[in-house]
């Protein structure tokens, strides 16, 4: 097994730091390495905040699902699918595009997201460790404010870096699903009822279905996506 796949094998996500600040040079290089991730055309639909101000770490602790350990992270990076760059390029130049639309968006959260993991790589690779928070997407009127974003802005993800305690990185690994559950040749295979019970027992996927459906983060979670899309197209996914 060669360097990168042991570490991408190894690689788990990260929830407490040492009091250690990440070097200068260690930053770069993980930025570097995001921006180099494949990208649509070449478009890099994406912009990326690094979130230096502690006051800011602290209210994403709270307004990202009241995750404390977020405001500790020596460092933070929000990953923004953005179109707007492209969208005044294109008027500057003479052109008339449409308003972005919703294929738009969605090449544009590609784009964040590979160059979201193209960091997270990167830092493991440097001993650094990281945890993505999905719930950025969360308390949409409240992160648009606080981070000034304009229309056609819209936070898709987020990581949080810090080196990991003794105690991160003897924890146990998280198990995945069966292969056969996930991976399929030439077709997609609809699984059988015994099938589905061995990708993931009833029980278990009684108790995910009532946090993901009711829990008050997946709703405001959900609020929020609504109101991005809206942001995005101008109200129209059509226009």
């Amino acid at each position: 097994m060669n360097e990168t796949i042991r570490l991408m094998m190894n690689r788990k996500s990260i929830r407490a730091f040492q009091e250690k600040e990440i070097p200068a040079e260690v930053k770069e290089t993980i930025l570097s390495a995001a921006m180099r991730a494949p990208t649509a055309g070449n478009l890099m639909l994406y912009s990326i905040l690094d979130v230096t101000d502690q006051q800011l770490k602290d209210t994403l602790a709270v307004t990202c699902d009241h995750q404390p350990f977020i405001a500790t992270a020596p460092m933070v990076l929000i990953f923004l699918a953005d179109y707007r760059r492209w969208y005044r390029k294109f008027q500057q130049a003479g052109c008339t595009p449409p308003a972005p639309r919703l294929s738009d968006f969605m090449l544009s959260m590609n784009d964040a997201m590979i160059a979201a993991h193209a960091a997270c790589m990167a830092a493991e690779s440097l001993g650094v460790g990281s945890c993505y928070i999905g719930d950025i997407i969360e308390q949409w009127e409240t992160h648009r404010e606080i981070f000034h974003l304009p229309e056609h802005v819209a936070p898709v993800s987020m990581l949080v870096f810090g080196y990991p305690t003794q105690q991160q990185k003897e924890r146990q690994m998280t198990s995945r699903f069966p292969k056969e559950t996930i991976v399929f040749e030439n077709s997609y295979h609809d699984l059988t009822e015994s099938e589905l019970e061995a990708f993931c027992p009833s029980d278990r996927a009684k108790a995910i279905c009532e946090h993901k459906y009711t829990s008050e983060f997946a709703l405001e979670m959900e609020r929020s996506a609504g109101e991005i899309l809206k942001n995005w197209t101008g109200g129209s996914e059509n226009k």
